[in-house]
């Protein structure tokens, strides 16, 4: 399983709006996520607007693809897409901003374990 993080910005403006359709995203979406295989996924939200993402996939790519191919995310993006700045067209879910891990606490211990066999 592979780890990725990801960065939007969310209107100030519809700030609130955003969480609130957080709070109760569709079961139908949900399921949706999961089948496509998004684990561990997560979204922190700063007071400015600032988004960060957490996602665990074996392959994101794929994941996204698949998510692509429903209807219920084509349904979900045209609505989130209004809470973003910054995406010049594309959905939110293609205009991730995906950062580089540099650093992991358990992959290092691990690796130290492993150097120690």
């Amino acid at each position: 399983m592979r780890r990725y993080c990801f960065c939007l910005q969310v209107r100030q403006d519809r700030l609130t709006e955003y969480v609130e359709r957080h709070r109760q995203v569709w079961p139908e979406m949900l399921m949706a996520l999961r089948q496509a295989g998004w684990h561990n996924y997560s979204l922190f939200l700063r007071e400015d607007g600032f988004l960060v993402g957490y996602v665990e996939s074996p392959d994101l790519d794929a994941a996204q693809a698949a998510m692509a191919a429903t209807d219920v995310n084509r349904r979900w993006q045209a609505e989130m897409t209004g809470f973003f700045v910054g995406l010049d067209g594309r959905g939110p879910d293609q205009g991730l901003l995906l950062l580089t891990e540099i650093f992991n606490l358990d992959d290092q211990i691990d690796a130290i374990h492993e150097t120690e066999r």
